[in-house]
């Protein structure tokens, strides 16, 4: 079953906008939000892969504007 939540509070370290949400599926999370960071270094104009700011977490960067946050839900 599938659980959608809008992000009132920071989650995985990150500011929350009108545009962010949050979803829960099953065992793993997902966030996204619209990126903010400036990074000093050159992005793939369509999809960038990194690890998260916390161990287990996987950062996808799509269009160089949309963040999605993957990791493991607690409990």
């Amino acid at each position: 079953m599938t659980q959608f939540e809008l992000a009132s509070a920071t989650r995985f370290g990150l500011q929350t906008s009108p545009s962010t949400f949050y979803m829960r599926l099953g065992r793993r999370e997902l966030f996204i939000c619209r990126d903010t960071y400036v990074r000093r270094y050159r992005v793939n104009p369509l999809i960038e892969c990194s690890a998260g700011v916390e161990a287990g977490h996987l950062q996808i960067l799509l269009l160089r504007r949309w963040l999605l946050v993957l990791s493991r839900a607690p409990g």
